[in-house]
């Protein structure tokens, strides 16, 4: 694996976010949505941990990849219905990023380690799964967690404190200590309930 390979890779993926026709503004500057998101995620996995495997740097990149072509609308409402389009899209997102790493000419072992990340096997098991886990919760918090809840005024007290749970609930002990020591900045509006749900 070379520096030269990963860029490469990394351009590849970022030319398929870029895509994206959902754009949102962020300091007057448009962005492909899940372009962003991906930026973002990268930045977060190199402020948390900032001797991240290539395996990591590239499932972490890659994770999101063209999520606008899966719809949750596709499936069926409730809790069924979002299962099986969650999981369909981990196996669309990891097979997307395997595509364009044999594109890059990456090795077969190599690409597999980064399909298990992005496919969220064995996240308690495998470091690699759990250190996605770890970033998507963490880049969640700070970014989206305001957005969502904005989207959702209907969602009582209880019911936000069980959201804000479940995503602690996935991410590991560093990375709870990281978010509690200021290594991210909590949505000021949530701040007093997720320090309430999380304690």
């Amino acid at each position: 694996m070379s520096t030269q390979q990963l860029e490469q890779l990394i351009a590849l993926i970022d030319d398929a976010n870029n895509q994206d026709p959902n754009i949102v503004s962020l300091a007057g500057v448009e962005w492909p949505k899940e372009r962003l998101y991906s930026q973002r995620m990268t930045e977060m996995l190199f402020r948390f941990k900032h001797d991240a495997s290539e395996i990591i740097q590239i499932a972490v990149r890659g994770q999101h990849i063209q999520r606008w072509q899966s719809l949750r609308s596709d499936y069926p409402e409730g809790k069924q219905g979002y299962h099986q389009w969650r999981t369909n899209l981990y196996t669309f997102h990891a097979n997307r990023v395997a595509e364009l790493m044999q594109q890059a000419g990456y090795q077969a072992d190599t690409i597999e380690q980064v399909k298990n990340a992005v496919g969220k096997k064995s996240i308690k098991r495998n470091p690699d799964s759990q250190l996605l886990e770890d970033i998507a919760g963490l880049v969640f918090v700070e970014y989206y967690m305001l957005e969502f809840a904005n989207k959702h005024p209907e969602y009582s007290e209880e019911k936000w404190m069980g959201i804000i749970l479940k995503t602690w609930k996935k991410m590991s002990d560093d990375a709870h200590q990281f978010a509690l020591a200021g290594g991210i900045t909590l949505p000021v509006p949530l701040q007093s309930l997720i320090v309430k749900a999380i304690s």
